[in-house]
């Protein structure tokens, strides 16, 4: 099978989420990718599912979130605050096409990674740069996850919390989801990569590529934030159910206690097939909402009378009489439901393969499909310095060297 990416060599200096998730869309394609860990304390993924119970609710035997992340990459370990763990390092990207990481900017500083030192070994290195706030301003250098740079400080938690009904006073925002953001950026630093290669292609030079966590928060919700922009105006907010303005885009409780949700956004292309579907056929001509306009100044009336409908049948009975419409709607899903979802498994959302441990298992599929060369599950997440010893003597390191290295805590 021929990979898209077969021949690129990735060094992917960085651990928990949106780095290693860039590196693993360009390995699951085909790359090289080499992953870098301390000898010592490792990739904080490796332990951090353990106590993540309280967010995720799922237990298992299985590092489902390493193998996520990290499945077809090689692990090797290097401590790149030594001298010796640097000049190896070097060497790897003196080989390389790309460097990826999310080490801070006086973290590259110190440990000699900038982008002009490690492009002066390697004109041609792209090299991809994620840290939470930029690479410029006052906070260039705090700590950052992906809960307080993308979904606090963006304003994603405050618009979130605008569409929900009021909450007692002191109440907390909602609470973050896991790795949300990490994945998005991951999508934006390995679509920078890919055009930098590109480039590379016409120019033969290397360039730098760089993502923040709060930038890309930034942009996914630009929809809203183009409004601020121009008017300085900030989100509105709902104090009660009958806020909604848009009846046919909202959601609605079936009499099972299931949730629908409704996207009608041209209310005049289906309000007639809709009246139709829920056996409402009165409410068409009903003046009170027979235009767009007087749908809108009605909206609570209509909102009661829609509530009232949905609460008649039960999911299973809506679910045929809705897509039989070809009414914009969808169900309000669980997990389990989602990895059973026919479309779902129609389309390849999930990618299954034989690890060593664990046996027959499945994963979550690189969502870009390439009809010639998609994605493969060549190997697991490696284990903790799989692959250094192999690394290094591809590199020209003999075992005495290697046996060095070991005695010197230079690697595991």
């Amino acid at each position: 099978m021929t990979l898209a990416l077969d021949g690129i060599r990735v060094i992917d200096v960085s651990q928990v989420a949106a780095v290693p998730m860039a590196a693993r869309h360009l390995a699951d394609f085909g790359a090289d990718v080499i992953h870098i860990e301390h000898p010592v304390t490792g990739d904080s993924f490796r332990v951090i599912q353990a106590g993540m119970s309280q967010v995720t609710g799922i237990q298992s035997d299985i590092n489902y979130v390493w193998e996520n992340y990290n499945r077809n990459k090689k692990g090797v370990t290097l401590d790149l605050s030594q001298e010796r763990g640097q000049e190896i390092l070097y060497r790897l990207v003196e080989r390389a096409d790309v460097f990826l990481t999310n080490m801070r900017p006086f973290e590259l500083e110190r440990y000699k990674l900038e982008y002009d030192t490690l492009s002066r070994l390697n004109p041609g290195l792209i090299y991809g740069a994620l840290n939470g706030y930029g690479k410029k301003g006052a906070d260039k250098d705090a700590p950052a996850y992906d809960h307080t740079a993308y979904w606090a400080r963006s304003g994603i938690s405050h618009r979130v919390t605008s569409l929900t009904l009021p909450l007692p006073p002191g109440t907390p925002p909602p609470a973050f989801l896991p790795a949300f953001g990490d994945n998005v950026a991951a999508l934006a630093l390995a679509y920078g990569v890919m055009t930098a290669l590109f480039q590379r292609e016409k120019t033969g030079a290397g360039q730098e590529v760089a993502v923040s966590l709060f930038h890309t928060a930034v942009y996914q919700l630009s929809f809203d934030l183009a409004g601020t922009l121009v008017t300085g105006q900030d989100c509105g907010r709902m104090t009660s159910r009958d806020d909604v303005r848009s009846p046919l885009t909202t959601q609605y409780q079936t009499r099972d206690g299931r949730w629908i949700l409704l996207i009608g956004l041209r209310p005049e292309r289906y309000w007639a097939g809709f009246c139709q579907v829920i056996e409402r056929e009165d409410l068409e001509h009903d003046t009170r909402f027979a235009t767009v306009e007087a749908m809108t100044e009605n909206s609570a009336a209509l909102l009661h009378i829609l509530e009232e409908v949905f609460r008649s049948k039960t999911l299973d009975e809506w679910r045929p009489r809705l897509s039989a419409a070809g009414f914009p709607w969808s169900p309000v899903q669980s997990f389990p439901e989602v990895i059973n979802d026919p479309q779902a498994r129609a389309n390849d959302f999930f990618i299954s393969y034989d690890h060593p441990a664990y046996g027959r298992m499945e994963g979550v599929a690189n969502p870009v499909k390439l009809s010639k060369c998609p994605e493969t599950v060549r190997m697991p997440a490696p284990e903790f310095g799989q692959h250094t010893e192999e690394v290094l003597l591809e590199l020209g390191y003999t075992w005495e060297d290697i046996e060095q290295f070991k005695q010197q805590g230079v690697i595991a």
